[in-house]
């Protein structure tokens, strides 16, 4: 089968590999799209160092085409959306059957939107920050698919206000469409935000910009860090400060929940994937690259310079 390698040197080719057999809990999925995100950026740079070469790749949709042991057979033949730990840009992909979702009737072009953006938005706003009605909520990388999946489940929580936080008056004025009452470029946070307290922000940016989310938090609020775009650099806090205040740093980290607690992870997504199917929350895929592409979609990830979500067209 065809399938995309990232090479040792940080470039991509297309070679012709084995077909993988799906082993104990596995399935085997023909790919249609695979989804584009934040970890392609991470794998390409050298942050997770994993055997080169391999074939990348963590979010597809397609169809079963074979089951391991264990996992019902009536799958096969089911369109599905799934979150793998790799392989995803190929022919064919083995994913966990735990982490594989029936997509009904949705198109197989949306599932691939879904990824693990969204049960990380999910979980942000419901199980992380638990959002409670009235409250006011900050997200950062506004209009990124996760962001943009956050700030409309923040409305569903009930949340009186969400702002958001981007790079560019263009991203800006992209985001505006998922809900947001007011939007600030990242030059402007935390200073055009005057003594406005969130009392919950969502940060995958780390650095300066999270240390200042921590001063800007009113009393009783949740900072739930889930990412480093900015600096891999620690940020230092002091636990006593927190406390007077009565201030939260909290994390989030999908792929370590994928294993350890993957039905927790897995419930987060269909749920996720319910509202989309309903039309309440709307996935919006922006790009769609096509399968020789593939370098080209994560050097304009990691430049910046694309908003919402981009997907690989695999067949």
């Amino acid at each position: 089968m065809k399938a995309v390698l990232l090479d040792a040197d940080d470039r991509y080719r297309i070679a012709e590999v084995d077909e993988p057999t799906p082993g104990p809990g596995q399935v085997a999925i023909r790919v249609a799209y695979a989804g584009i995100q934040w970890g392609d950026t991470m794998v390409r740079d050298g942050h997770f160092p994993l055997p080169r070469p391999f074939v990348p790749g963590f979010e597809a949709s397609g169809h079963i085409i074979a089951v391991g042991a264990g996992v019902d057979t009536h799958r096969v033949g089911e369109a599905v959306t799934a979150l793998t730990t790799s392989g995803a840009y190929a022919e064919v992909v083995l994913a966990s059957a735990t982490l594989t979702f029936g997509i009904g009737s949705m198109p197989l072009r949306t599932a691939a939107g879904l990824g693990w953006g969204a049960p990380t938005a999910y979980d942000l706003v419901n199980t992380a920050a638990q959002v409670r009605p009235g409250e006011s909520v900050l997200i950062h990388a506004a209009a990124g698919s996760v962001g943009t999946l956050a700030a409309q489940f923040a409305r569903l929580a009930g949340a009186d206000r969400i702002i958001g936080v981007v790079g560019t008056a263009e991203r800006a004025g992209y985001a505006a469409q998922f809900g947001y009452d007011q939007l600030l470029l990242r030059e402007e946070f935390p200073a055009k935000f005057g003594d406005e307290k969130p009392n919950v922000i969502l940060d995958p940016v780390g650095g300066p910009t999270r240390t200042a989310g921590l001063e800007q938090l009113a009393a009783h609020g949740r900072l739930v860090a889930y990412g480093n775009l900015a600096t891999y650099e620690p940020v230092l806090v002091n636990a006593n400060d927190l406390l007077m205040h009565g201030k939260s740093l909290l994390t989030y980290n999908s792929n370590l929940l994928s294993r350890t607690y993957p039905e927790r992870l897995a419930d987060s997504a269909r749920r996720a994937l319910r509202l989309v199917a309903e039309g309440t929350v709307r996935v919006d895929i922006t790009t769609e690259y096509a399968f020789g592409d593939l370098a080209v979609a994560v050097q304009h990830l990691a430049e910046g310079a694309t908003h919402g979500k981009s997907i690989l067209r695999v067949v």
